[in-house]
């Protein structure tokens, strides 16, 4: 299986770029892993937000090919511990699916017609955070979730 991070928007913030980039490099240890950015939207001082979130969800609709499996971050989704986290990707690879798409909304969360394609939803929190950090978190907790299913001493519980 290989995983897809998708995400609206570029981060600007060097520091959590570096260590996003530490945690995406460490997971080439375990699995296919990449990150797609959709650049922002210009002109959004003219959208409404359901027009935002409308033309977001096409762009995120057409980076999926017909066999990718849509998981979206949303604040209503599963909340995992990490290491029911790590049974949940197990499942996801011992299920045959050859790529997994993890998806950052924009500002507003997504379209209707995303919702409808996705096959699950997560929630990293019930706080709200910045999509840049949450990049940062997703990937840190995939690594983590790759570790506690290789045995290795880097998740202590």
């Amino acid at each position: 299986m290989k995983i897809k991070l998708l995400a609206i928007g570029k981060t600007d913030d060097k520091n959590l770029q570096t260590l996003i980039e530490t945690y995406q490099n460490r997971l080439k240890h375990y699995i296919q892993f990449e990150i797609d950015i959709i650049p922002d939207l210009k002109k959004v001082k003219n959208l409404s937000e359901q027009e935002q979130k409308e033309k977001e969800g096409e762009l995120i609709l057409k980076k999926l090919a017909p066999t990718d499996v849509l998981i979206l971050l949303d604040e209503k989704g599963t909340a995992f511990r990490s290491v029911d986290f790590s049974s949940y990707l197990q499942k996801k690879m011992n299920a045959g699916i050859k790529q997994l798409v993890i998806v950052i909304g924009g500002p507003y969360g997504f379209s209707d017609s995303v919702y409808k394609t996705a096959k699950g939803k997560i929630s990293l929190s019930k706080m709200t955070f910045s999509h840049q950090m949450i990049r940062l978190f997703i990937v840190e907790q995939i690594y983590r979730a790759f570790t506690i299913l290789k045995n290795e001493p880097y998740h202590h519980e």
